[in-house]
């Protein structure tokens, strides 16, 4: 898997980094088990700073994404264990980010009906890209 990040983008550095690996194991590019980069080897890859790359990584362990191994880095978590990761708070941090999304949708005329659809539609897109890897 191939990964990039852009300095021009209004997400931080880590935060395409973080996007891009949980991306790729929802479509099945990166699989359970497969050792991801080094912090080192992928900061100079991408011309970043080492402290990016740990909290892309630090991100990702936090959510269940990927199990840090000691000295043999992180590593792709089985279902079972993001399920078993997975905790009340990044539910809450869900509902956050959904209820932001339609807030600004709202707050630029949209109505609930249209942002249901949209959800829906990108919603479908997700799943199905998943489907296909």
């Amino acid at each position: 898997m191939l990964l990039r990040v852009s300095s021009t983008s209004e997400k931080p550095l880590y935060q395409q980094l973080r996007d891009q690996i949980v991306e790729g194991i929802a479509v099945g590019e990166l699989l359970p088990g497969e050792k991801l980069p080094s912090v080192r080897s992928l900061a100079t890859d991408l011309g970043i700073n080492l402290h990016t790359v740990n909290k892309a990584y630090a991100v990702l362990r936090d959510e269940g994404y990927v199990a840090m191994r000691g000295r043999s880095g992180a590593v792709v978590s089985t279902p079972g264990e993001q399920a078993s990761t997975r905790s009340r708070l990044e539910d809450e941090r869900m509902d956050e980010l959904l209820f932001d999304l339609a807030l600004a949708f709202r707050a630029r005329g949209g109505s609930l009906d249209a942002f249901a659809e949209h959800a829906a539609t990108q919603a479908e897109k997700a799943f199905s890209a998943s489907d296909r890897g």
